[in-house]
């Protein structure tokens, strides 16, 4: 195993996948590749949901560094990235993405805000349809 994606939103469960990714990562010489995916919703489906919080580029940034330090700490290289689009489409097109040569992807059962549970677990789908294995932190 040489690269680990890690799903981060800034929730404490995603901070919990990241980590489990750095301990997994520290026995097996891992790279660790975290993946934010800003959902880029219209603004009519904004006001009809009303449980999106407008995230600032800044916040995720602070995230992604946040993150960063924490494997760092641990003797872990971290790189990271930001994509915009619906967010379990981005994570399992990132993870298909034979190029970015991922091996195992760790992430949080559950992120930030209600999303998950209006639209559907986005850890279920990426579960069924990565084509990589997955392992759900609770």
């Amino acid at each position: 195993m040489k690269k680990i994606l890690v799903p981060l939103d800034g929730s404490d469960n995603s901070f919990r996948g990241l980590e489990n990714a750095i301990y997994l990562a520290r026995q097996c010489g891992a790279i660790l590749t975290g993946i934010f995916v800003v959902p880029i919703q219209t603004r009519e489906t904004i006001k009809k949901i009303g449980i999106f919080k407008k995230i600032i580029p800044e916040e995720i940034n602070k995230v992604m560094d946040s993150a960063k330090t924490k494997a760092a700490e641990n003797g872990i290289v971290f790189k990271y990235n930001i994509v915009g689009g619906d967010v379990k489409e981005g994570i399992v097109e990132f993870d298909d993405d034979k190029k970015n040569g991922i091996d195992l992807i760790i992430m949080g059962s559950r992120g930030a805000g209600d999303a998950a549970s209006y639209f559907g677990s986005v850890a279920k789908t990426i579960m069924q349809k990565a084509s990589i294995p997955v392992l759900i932190v609770k």
